[in-house]
C-alpha cells in the first residue's frame, strides 16, 4: 500500500477517535469499549463493500482498511512500548508501595494460575493439544486497565482501587507475554513441554528484563540531569527509552522486553522529577499523555477492525468455547481474589482489600488490544498450523468481545451498586468544613471584585447573599453528620503537612534554590514522611523524623575508613551532603509553620494546628542540634553554605526582574537574552559546592575549650596537628571498660555518659574523658557513650604525656580533675557495696 493512502488512513482515524470521545461520554460508554465497536463496523462496513456484488465504488477504500499495514509486529514493537511506558510514568509509584503484595499476586500469580486453568479446561474439548491450549490461556491472561480507570474517573471511584487495577494490568502484561513467548517457542520447535523448565525460563526472562530497564532508566535520568534547560532534548531521550530497552532485551538478550520497558518506566517515574526541573517534568509527561492517548485509541480501532476477519469462520461451537474460556477466566480470578488474598491478608503479609473491591476487580478483568495483538501474532506465525491459527483466532477474539461488551458495559453499574462512587464517612464529615472555608473565601473576593469594579450594591449583596445561604447549609450539613475524630483531623493534617513539604522542595527547585543534586534526597525524605505519616499517623511522622536525622550504614563503613585507615574523603563527602540536606531542611520546616495557620487550621482547627504546631516545633528542635553540632566544628562551612543560599536567591529574583522587564516591552529579546546569560553564568559559580575538610578548623575549636584559653596561636597550631577530629552519633561507645587507657578526648560539641558501677556521670563541651588511665596506667574503669552528636579531638597516649611535660600548669589541673573523679568512682562504689 502506497505510502499516502497509509497517511491518509491515520489521519482518518486520527479524527474518529477524537469525535469517539465525547460521544463515549454521551452514550455514557467506557472510551475503549466505544472505540472497539466503531472499529468492528468500520471492518466489517470495509468486509461488505469489498466482498458484495452490489457495487465497486467503494473498492478502493475498502480495499485500503482491509489490507491496513498493520500485523503484530506493529503492534507489539510499536504500540506496546509506548503504551506500558507512559502508563509506568505516570502512575504514583510510591503510593502503590503499600500494596505491592496484592498487585504482584494479581499482576503475576493470577496470570499463571488464569493460564493453567484455561488451558486444562479448553484440553479435554478442545481437539487441540496442551500446550495449545495453555498458550491461548497465556494469550487471554492479560488485562486491559483502559476501560475501568476511566469508569473509575468519571464516577470518582476510591483513588486505591484504581491504583490496584492499575498497577495488576501494567504488571500482568509482562508476565502473560512472557508465557506466551516460552509457549509458542516450545510449540514451533515441536518439543514436549517440560514445566520445570518453562518455569526456570519464566524467572529468569522476568528478572533479566527488569534488570535492563532499571539500567536503561538510570542511564536517561543521568541524560536528563545533564541539560536542565532543554525540554526537547529530554523529551527525545525519554522517547528513546523504552524503544531502546525493549529491542535490546527482546532481541539481543532474549529476555522480557515488556518488563523492562515497565521498569524503565517506573524508575524513571522515581527518578525524573528531581533530574528535570517541575515545569520540565510537567512537559516531559504532558506529552507522553498525548502520544499515549494517539496509541491507545488507534490501537484499539486497528485491532477492533480485524475482528471481523478473525471471526470468519465462527460457529456455535465456538461460541460454546469462548463461554468455558470466559467462565475458566473468571474462576482464576475468583480463587486469587476471594481465596489467595484473604489468606495472604489473614497471615498479615498483604494489607487487606475490601469485598466490594475485590468484586469490581473480578469484574473488571476487561482484554484488549494486547490479547488481539497476540493472537494476531499466531495467524502471522507460518511455524503453526492452521488448526492452531483458527483456534486461537476465534477464542481469543471472541473472548475480548466479550469482556468488552458484557463486562464493560456493566462496570459502571457494579460499582454504583457497590456504593463506591460515593465519598467515605471520614470524606463526608470533612467536606462541610472544606466547602464552608472554602465558599467564605469565595464570598469575600466576591465583595472585594464588586467594590474594585463598581458592580451595583443590589446585585453584589444579592450574589453574597447566595454564597452566604449555601455555607449556611455546608454548616448545617456537618453538623448533621457525625464529626471526624481528633485522630483522624491529625492524621489528615499530618498527611497534608507532608505533601505541602514535598512541593515546597519542588518550588524550591524550580527557583534554583536547591541544587538538582539534592533534590532527589530531599524529596524521598518528604514521601518517608507521606507515607509514614499515612501508615502511621503522629507516632509514624515522629518516627521518619528521626530516620531522616539519623546516620546510616554509609556511614558508619566511611567513619571506619576515616578511623582506622585515615581515609577520610568518603566521610567529608557524607558529611557535607548531611550539612546541606540539614541546612535546607531547615529552611523547609520553616516554611511549614505559615502554611498550618493558614491553609490547615479553618478546615481542620485550632487544636489540630496547635498540635502540628508542636510537632513542627519539636522537629525544628532536632534539626536545629544536629546543625549546630555540625555548626560548631564547621563554622566556615556553614557561613559558605549561607551564601550560597542567598546567593541563589538573589539570581533568581534578578532573573525575574528580566522577565518582567521584557514582557512590560521595556527591553528587547536580545538584551533580555544577553542579561540572562550573566545571570546563568553566576549561577554556575554559586551551584560549585565548597569542599569540607575534616581537620579544618582544630585551632578555633581548641581556642574555645576553657582549658587552652591562654594559649598562643601558635600553641594552638602546634596541639592542633597533634589532635585528631572524632565525630560521635548518639549511642556511641567512645572508651570501652576494661580496655588499656590509649588515648584522652577533649569534647568540643555534643555530650557523653560516663558510666561506672552504681553511677553515671554527663561530660559536656569543654570538658576532657579517658585521662585516669592515661595517668595511672591502670585499664579503663568506665564506659563512655555519646549521648548526643558530637565532636571530640583525641590526643593519643605518648602526644598526651609530651604534652603535659611542656605545659606544667594543664598537667596539674587535670590531675585534679581526675584525683575528683577517682574519689567520686570510689564513693560510689562503696555505695554500691552497702546497698
Amino acid at each position: 500500500m502506497e505510502l499516502p493512502i497509509v497517511l491518509a488512513v491515520l489521519a482518518v482515524l486520527l479524527v474518529v477517535v477524537s469525535l469517539a470521545q465525547p460521544l463515549a461520554g454521551i452514550v455514557r460508554l467506557p472510551f475503549s469499549v466505544f472505540l472497539a465497536v466503531i472499529g468492528i463496523v468500520i471492518g466489517a462496513a470495509a468486509s461488505f463493500l469489498w466482498y458484495t456484488d452490489f457495487t465497486n465504488a467503494f473498492n478502493d477504500v475498502a480495499r485500503a482498511v482491509l489490507d491496513f499495514p498493520v500485523g503484530s509486529t506493529v503492534f507489539l514493537y510499536v504500540f506496546l512500548p509506548t503504551l506500558l511506558f507512559q502508563t509506568a510514568l505516570t502512575l504514583d509509584v510510591r503510593r502503590m508501595a503499600p500494596d505491592w503484595v496484592p498487585i504482584l499476586v494479581l499482576a503475576v500469580l493470577a496470570v499463571l494460575i488464569a493460564t493453567v486453568i484455561i488451558g486444562f479446561a479448553l484440553a479435554p474439548v478442545a481437539g487441540q493439544p496442551l500446550v495449545v491450549c495453555l498458550l491461548l490461556g497465556a494469550i487471554v491472561a492479560t488485562t486491559d486497565p483502559i476501560a475501568v480507570v476511566g469508569i473509575f474517573r468519571d464516577i470518582g471511584a476510591p483513588a486505591r482501587l484504581g491504583r490496584l487495577v492499575e498497577g495488576e494490568s501494567l504488571l500482568n502484561d509482562a508476565a502473560a507475554i512472557t508465557l506466551f513467548s516460552v509457549f509458542l517457542a516450545v510449540l514451533a520447535a515441536g518439543q514436549s513441554l517440560d514445566l520445570v523448565e518453562a518455569g526456570l525460563t519464566f524467572a529468569r526472562t522476568l528478572v533479566l528484563g527488569a534488570l535492563v530497564g532499571y539500567v536503561g532508566a538510570r542511564v536517561a535520568a543521568w541524560l536528563i540531569g545533564s541539560i536542565p534547560d532543554h525540554q526537547p532534548a529530554k523529551v527525545s531521550i525519554s522517547f528513546a527509552l523504552p524503544y531502546l530497552v525493549y529491542l535490546i532485551a527482546e532481541q539481543l538478550l532474549g529476555v522480557s522486553g515488556v518488563i523492562g520497558v515497565v521498569v524503565a518506566g517506573m524508575t524513571l517515574n522515581i527518578l525524573g522529577p528531581a533530574r528535570a526541573s517541575p515545569d520540565g517534568w510537567s512537559y516531559l509527561t504532558g506529552v507522553w499523555e498525548q502520544v499515549a492517548f494517539w496509541a491507545s485509541s488507534l490501537v484499539f480501532v486497528l485491532a477492533a477492525i480485524l475482528v471481523p476477519q478473525l471471526l470468519a469462520e465462527f460457529s456455535w461451537i465456538d461460541l460454546a468455547l469462548i463461554l468455558l474460556v470466559a467462565g475458566a477466566a473468571l474462576l482464576a480470578r475468583v480463587i486469587v481474589l476471594f481465596g489467595i488474598l484473604p489468606l495472604l491478608t489473614l497471615l498479615k503479609l498483604s494489607p487487606p482489600v475490601s469485598r466490594s473491591y475485590r468484586f469490581v476487580i473480578l469484574w473488571g478483568g476487561l482484554r484488549g488490544a494486547v490479547t488481539l495483538a497476540l493472537a494476531l501474532a499466531i495467524t502471522e506465525n507460518y511455524a503453526l498450523s492452521e488448526e492452531v491459527h483458527r483456534f486461537v483466532a476465534i477464542l481469543a477474539t471472541g473472548f475480548v468481545l466479550f469482556t468488552l461488551l458484557v463486562q464493560g458495559t456493566t462496570m459502571r453499574r457494579l460499582i454504583q451498586w457497590l456504593g463506591l462512587d460515593r465519598l467515605s464517612p471520614r470524606d463526608l464529615a470533612l467536606r462541610g468544613q472544606v466547602l464552608a472555608v472554602a465558599l467564605e473565601n469565595v464570598r469575600e473576593t466576591v465583595e472585594n471584585v464588586a467594590e474594585l469594579y463598581r458592580v451595583g450594591s443590589a446585585t453584589a449583596l444579592t450574589e453574597a447573599r447566595r454564597y452566604a445561604e449555601r455555607i449556611d447549609a455546608a454548616a448545617i450539613q456537618t453538623e448533621q453528620r457525625q464529626g471526624l475524630s481528633d485522630l483522624d483531623r491529625l492524621s489528615i493534617g499530618l498527611v497534608t503537612l507532608a505533601g505541602r513539604e514535598r512541593d515546597v522542595i519542588l518550588e524550591h527547585y524550580r527557583d534554583r534554590t536547591v541544587s538538582a543534586a539534592l533534590v532527589q534526597s530531599l524529596l524521598a525524605q518528604a514521601e518517608l514522611f507521606l507515607d509514614k505519616a499515612r501508615a502511621g499517623g503522629r507516632t509514624g511522622y515522629q518516627q521518619a523524623v528521626r530516620q531522616t536525622l539519623a546516620f546510616g550504614w554509609r556511614f558508619d563503613v566511611a567513619q571506619f575508613l576515616h578511623r582506622r585507615l585515615k581515609v577520610g574523603g568518603p566521610l567529608e563527602h557524607l558529611l557535607a551532603r548531611r550539612f546541606e540536606i540539614l541546612f535546607a531542611t531547615q529552611i523547609i520546616v520553616e516554611e511549614l509553620a505559615p502554611f498550618v495557620d493558614r491553609k490547615i487550621v479553618p478546615i481542620l482547627g485550632t487544636r489540630v494546628g496547635e498540635v502540628l504546631g508542636e510537632i513542627l516545633a519539636r522537629r525544628r528542635e532536632a534539626i536545629d542540634g544536629a546543625l549546630e553540632a555540625l555548626r560548631l566544628q564547621y563554622p566556615s562551612y556553614a557561613d559558605s553554605l549561607e551564601r550560597r543560599l542567598l546567593r541563589k536567591t538573589a539570581l533568581r529574583q534578578e532573573e525575574l526582574e528580566y522577565d518582567v522587564l521584557l514582557a512590560d516591552g521595556l527591553i528587547g529579546p536580545e538584551l533580555h537574552a544577553n542579561l540572562r546569560r550573566s545571570v546563568e553564568e553566576e549561577r554556575r559559580k554559586a551551584e560549585i559546592q565548597p569542599r569540607l575538610d575534616l581537620a579544618l578548623n582544630a585551632p578555633e575549636l581548641l581556642a574555645q575549650l576553657p582549658l587552652f584559653s591562654a594559649f598562643t596561636e601558635e600553641q594552638l597550631a602546634a596541639l592542633a596537628k597533634r589532635l585528631r577530629s572524632i565525630f560521635a552519633v548518639p549511642g556511641e561507645r567512645l572508651i570501652r571498660r576494661g580496655d588499656p587507657g590509649d588515648a584522652v578526648y577533649f569534647i568540643a560539641s555534643g555530650a557523653v555518659e560516663v558510666s561506672i558501677p552504681g553511677h553515671k556521670i554527663r561530660l559536656g563541651r569543654g570538658d576532657f574523658v579517658g585521662e585516669i588511665a592515661l595517668l595511672t596506667g591502670l585499664p579503663r574503669q568506665s564506659d563512655v557513650h555519646a549521648i548526643s552528636y558530637c565532636f571530640l579531638l583525641r590526643l593519643d597516649v605518648r602526644d598526651f604525656n609530651g604534652f603535659l611535660a611542656q605545659h606544667p600548669a594543664i598537667r596539674r589541673h587535670i590531675e585534679e580533675v581526675a584525683a575528683k573523679r577517682v574519689a567520686t568512682n570510689e564513693d560510689a562504689s562503696r555505695s554500691l557495696q552497702v546497698s
